[in-house]
């Protein structure tokens, strides 16, 4: 009896275990809620628990469902705070330091991911950190996950309060957002930062929406299931096997790190590598993490007699460098030329190790260039580095062990989206399309489809829906004559703004041409905060640059006429020199043209055209000499007259491409 009782003692505990009241992990404290809309608070518990939710001065008591699930709808609040909010049931949970304000959930690829010192990639991000004192203000990192199935839930997350001590954490874009709107509107502004760099747009969207889309329903007609869980098996099953031959010994502990960079320390047990050389292309496919290179070279007296430089090509994506235990360098950017100055004291005759710690953050890692690019210049000669290099890895990134998440449709939707909903918000950020250039085309399809599909899953209506437009880069020196993907893909989001309560960010003048990713991440979220302050906040600002309405011709001249042109067209050039414009006839060949403003319109020829058929501004990868502005300072968006069949037509996502 004694035994059967404590058997059902121990059941009764587990089962008072499984009815603990718990929430999502977006709910934590310093939290931000949406105002002036009801707020959703759900979570689990045991069936048939009865759950009570308090906040400010509301009440509200339930039933779980009998598998464990509840949901409550408070009335909504006005903006104020701080708050608690208590769950109880045969637990309490108290979340505390909570503001009623603006969220916004901020999502996209790398440009919306970049944070705003974890690397420095923006101008000014000391300074910007160090000012970064806006208790107002609020985010919260979704981690990076690929499901195969709708998740309930995030594994991990919490809220950090903006502070010069957290600042650096939190997304560039979305942060100049907030600020603005913050300090336009004096309403606390809450982020939800789902992103991931390059991924694609399908990643994004459901798989019950690709299913009912007349463009991607047939990717799936006719097939079987896809297996995705015996998919990440054979992933994982594929790098663990790789992992064995590369490195037998399981990962080191952190003591045995510290001694990697040292001169004395026995490498004897490390594999080789071929450097320069990413790791994907020698056995290390899909690896994002740490892994130390180390080298050893042998120099006399008279080669350390003076300092030396050290030169490492360029590496994928940050690098701390060291010679003999001492620190020589680091980068934080995956295209800078690596160039160290290396001070004679550090160097020794005789046995010298240059070791080297590469993060990989994501894509491409290791170091790659030309081999002549790797070396040790010393006094009076130069000593080669390329070749063969002792490698060992420090750690994994849990993605690693994921499916890409460029794979399949939805795995991020299911991962970073659906776990989300039906949390309230305000609206939504995006800066994406990079990884889409290549079907640009299909875009106009694929984009829309995903703002559709995620205002039908939140059941919020038609929400809004700003998205930054792609800055300048020169992908493939794309232009008129050999076409360009990048044009395509602007185009393809100036066309979603045919889609109810939605706004784009023209930001071809603060691009780079050598960087996908433009360090001025300032004026990237103040133009989207000056769309939301006219289109949400009712503020009656200008919010948008020159936007090509129609255009006529007259003999050898074309007429543009533009609307957004705010208090009048200006040129931003110190002659007045109106840059970009192309123009073509029938035979399709677009020739530079010269331009002038008249009023609110621009008028276009060319020599080389006597009957003109068609306009085009701004139609390059790098479109960084448009020059056309409104006096408010918002750029002109590139356009084209034409409709002639581009590069990226015909181009189809394919399920399994990555």
């Amino acid at each position: 009896m004694k035994k059967i009782s404590l058997l059902f003692a121990l059941i009764n505990l587990s089962v008072n275990l499984l009815a603990q009241v718990r929430l999502p992990k977006i709910f934590c404290d310093n939290m931000v809620l949406q105002r002036e809309r009801t707020i959703p608070v759900w979570g689990w518990a045991g069936a048939k628990e009865k759950v009570t939710v308090q906040l400010n001065h509301q009440s509200k008591t339930i039933k779980a469902n009998k598998d464990g699930k509840w949901r409550i709808d408070l009335a909504a609040e006005n903006a104020g705070g701080p708050y608690t909010l208590t769950v109880s049931g045969k637990n309490t949970l108290s979340i505390s330091n909570i503001l009623i304000g603006d969220v916004w959930v901020c999502s996209g690829q790398s440009n919306m991911e970049m944070q705003i010192g974890k690397w420095g990639f923006i101008n000014n991000y000391q300074q910007e950190i160090a000012a970064a004192n806006y208790p107002d203000i609020r985010q919260f990192i979704v981690p990076h996950i690929t499901a195969t199935s709708p998740q309930d839930d995030i594994k991990e997350g919490e809220w950090l309060v903006c502070s010069p001590n957290n600042a650096a954490q939190f997304s560039a874009t979305a942060y100049f957002f907030a600020r603005e709107l913050q300090q336009k509107t004096g309403v606390p502004i809450g982020l939800v930062n789902t992103s991931w760099g390059g991924t694609n747009v399908e990643t994004w969207i459901s798989k019950e929406s690709f299913e009912n889309s007349e463009e991607f329903k047939s990717i799936y007609a006719g097939k079987q299931q896809i297996d995705f869980d015996e998919l990440l098996k054979q992933k994982v099953e594929k790098f663990n096997n790789t992992l064995k031959k590369l490195q037998p010994a399981p990962l080191p502990q952190a003591a045995e790190i510290e001694d990697w960079k040292e001169n004395s320390f026995n490498d004897s047990g490390w594999n080789k590598m071929m450097l320069p050389g990413l790791w994907e292309e020698q056995g290390l496919e899909d690896f994002d993490g740490i892994i130390w290179f180390r080298k050893t070279i042998y120099l006399s007296a008279t080669d350390i007699e003076k300092a030396a430089v050290l030169e490492l090509s360029m590496i994928d994506d940050l690098d701390e460098t060291f010679i003999n235990g001492v620190k020589v360098g680091s980068s934080i950017e995956y295209n800078d030329y690596r160039k160290y100055n290396v001070p004679a004291a550090v160097l020794k005759e005789g046995k010298n190790v240059i070791a080297i710690k590469i993060t990989d953050t994501g894509g491409g890692g290791g170091m790659y260039g030309e081999a002549e690019n790797i070396k040790i210049i010393l006094s009076d000669k130069e000593f080669p580095l390329s070749g063969s290099w002792l490698f060992s890895i420090e750690s994994i990134r849990d993605v690693a062990l994921q499916l890409y998440p460029n794979s399949y449709p939805a795995l991020l939707y299911n991962g970073m989206i659906n776990p989300l909903i039906p949390f309230s918000i305000k609206g939504a950020i995006w800066y994406q399309g990079e990884a889409n250039a290549g079907r640009a085309y299909q875009y106009r399809t694929s984009f829309p489809l995903m703002i559709n599909d995620w205002r039908k899953h939140w059941r919020q209506g038609d929400f809004p829906f700003y998205f930054v437009q792609l800055a300048s880069w020169n992908s493939n020196n794309g232009n008129s004559q050999k076409g360009s993907e990048w044009a395509e893909l602007r185009e393809a989001q100036t066309l979603t703004l045919s889609l109810p309560n939605t706004g784009m960010a023209v930001t071809t003048d603060i691009g780079d041409a050598k960087d996908i990713h433009p360090k001025n991440k300032q004026d990237v979220g103040k133009r989207l905060a000056a769309i939301a302050l006219n289109k949400t906040y009712n503020k009656g600002n200008v919010y948008a640059g020159p936007t090509y309405q129609f255009f006529a011709i007259d003999a050898n001249k074309i007429a543009i006429t533009y609307s957004s042109v705010g208090s009048g067209l200006m040129v931003k050039d110190k002659y007045g020199y109106i840059k970009g414009f192309e123009i073509a006839g029938a035979d399709k060949k677009f020739y530079y043209a010269q331009a002038y403003i008249d009023g609110e319109k621009i008028s276009v020829s060319s020599n080389e055209v006597a009957q003109p058929v068609a306009v085009r501004y701004g139609w390059a990868d790098d479109a960084g000499e448009n020059n056309v502005f409104n006096k408010e300072g918002f750029p002109a968006a590139p356009f084209r007259t034409d409709n002639w069949k581009g590069i990226t037509a015909g181009l189809k996502y394919k399920v399994g491409d990555n």
